[in-house]
């Protein structure tokens, strides 16, 4: 398997057995596949994605994608609840990220995750500074 089939949100799996099937519709089974689902909606510039799969109360009308940025490496910290048989669920991730210039950036975040309807959406996030390296 070749580097450019597998999946951005660092599962070791082909992209189309990984995030790809949620990305074209299929649910999410817990909020940790969701939140890696839009790592890798974010490292694709699937900007649709991302507001489809963000919860009505807080998504914003429209998302503009940093595109100097490439999403390189995904780690995640801690889950709580969240699982297929959960109605929420928190992710803590750290995602790191180079510009075209080479700078390094790191998010961290401590996301939390609900259903709607059935289908896990993001809802906010406590976020840590935007740590830049250079």
């Amino acid at each position: 398997m070749s580097a450019v089939d597998r999946c951005p949100c660092g599962s070791r799996r082909e992209y189309a057995q990984c995030c790809e099937p949620f990305h074209l519709g299929n649910p999410a089974p817990t909020a940790e596949a969701l939140m890696r689902s839009r790592y890798s909606a974010f490292a694709r510039g699937l900007a649709p994605y991302l507001l489809r799969t963000w919860h009505p109360a807080t998504r914003p009308r429209r998302l503009g994608l940093d595109a100097d940025l490439t999403w390189r490496a995904l780690q995640i910290v801690d889950t709580v609840d969240g699982g297929p048989d959960d109605d929420s669920g928190v992710v803590e991730f750290r995602a790191v990220a180079r510009t075209a210039n080479g700078e390094h950036h790191m998010q961290h975040e401590r996301s939390t995750f609900t259903r709607i309807d059935g289908r896990w959406v993001y809802v906010d996030a406590a976020a840590g500074p935007l740590l830049h390296d250079q």
